[in-house]
């Protein structure tokens, strides 16, 4: 699945302030999207576990900072610095999903739909300043920002949806199964069916979230949950080794660099 900009009657024109910061949107850009959601979402559980609640959201926080901090500080798109910075979005945003959950008492049922509602609230007013939500066009300040905000709010939006699945009797390979069957729908829709590729790229970036955090636990937690008990920890460093690969492979072929296209400016 590609995307393209949003309808704009404007001419096209280059931004040069930056290269743009974002991967081209190729299969390895969905296999590594949804090893960092599985991957955040048990190394999560295992720091605050390892570490206790509190020093783990502290820490999760801390790095978050630093990831974004320094994918801000590149003047294009970086792959280890960019996929650093979405790894670190997964691990915090489970951790704000959890914090609502376990810490205040929300239940999945009404923070699912108060994500869902963030997320459309920033993707308005990214839209509204910005006119497009293409991610081929993160050449400003302003629009990496709402490009972020957005990818935060996703994560935080996955993580309750997958543990609403998964509480109300599907169980974490149920979910997993169930997010594998709904994230074929944009793709179908946008192919045969006209959806935006806007709308269809979002969509399925919402619920790669859900579908990479349930099979996570389903491998990492025990068999009174319906999991394979292979252990957070185990399976939270098979994940980091795959991206790792993966993420060094893009680094050295460059097969999912920028093109470069010209995009509508803004403003």
């Amino acid at each position: 699945m590609t995307t393209e900009n949003l309808l704009d009657d404007r001419p096209l024109v280059p931004l040069r302030a930056m290269a743009n910061k974002v991967p081209e949107v190729t299969v390895y850009f969905w296999i590594i999207k949804v090893l960092t959601t599985g991957m955040g979402e048990t190394a999560s559980d295992w720091l605050a576990h390892l570490l206790g609640p509190v020093p783990a959201v502290a820490l999760g926080g801390l790095a978050l900072v630093a990831s974004l901090a320094l994918q801000f500080a590149v003047r294009r798109y970086v792959a280890w610095v960019y996929w650093t910075a979405v790894v670190m979005v997964s691990v915090f945003g489970t951790m704000a999903a959890d914090v609502l959950h376990v810490g205040l008492g929300v239940p999945y049922a009404v923070s699912t739909p108060l994500f869902l509602t963030t997320l459309a609230a920033v993707l308005a007013m990214w839209y509204a300043v910005e006119r497009t939500l293409s991610i081929h066009s993160i050449r400003t300040r302003s629009r990496e920002a709402f490009y972020w905000a957005a990818v935060l709010a996703t994560f935080a939006l996955g993580t309750a949806a997958g543990d609403l699945t998964a509480t109300v009797g599907f169980g974490y390979r149920g979910s997993a199964l169930l997010f594998a069957a709904l994230i074929c729908i944009p793709a179908v829709a946008h192919r045969f069916l006209g959806l935006n590729a806007v709308a269809a790229f979002w969509t399925a970036y919402v619920i790669t979230r859900p579908l990479g955090a349930s099979l996570a636990d389903w491998m990492a937690l025990g068999h009174v949950r319906g999991g394979l008990g292979l252990g957070l920890a185990p399976v939270t460093l098979a994940w980091t080794a795959a991206i790792g690969c993966f993420v060094g492979y893009l680094a050295v072929s460059r097969r999912d660099a920028p093109s470069g296209r010209a995009v509508r400016r803004s403003g």
